[in-house]
């Protein structure tokens, strides 16, 4: 696994992007809990495919169980 980083862009009008990369799944919910209560409100969240991608991997597993 790579290097786990937090990207922070602060817009003039004091909108914040947050970038999250190198968290595998709902972890990186975890990791940005805490700042993003301090932010503020939360307008909208887009998920990169590290999100998604321990999810794939455990219904992958349980599938091959099943066989």
């Amino acid at each position: 696994m790579g290097m786990e980083t937090l990207e922070f862009i602060i817009y003039p009008d004091g909108r914040v992007k947050e970038k999250v990369t190198g968290i595998v799944g709902k972890s990186c919910e975890e990791v940005t809990r805490a700042i993003e209560e301090q932010l503020g409100v939360v307008i909208s969240s887009q998920k990169t495919s590290d999100y998604y991608q321990q999810k794939l991997e455990s219904e992958n597993q349980i599938q091959n169980q099943n066989w």
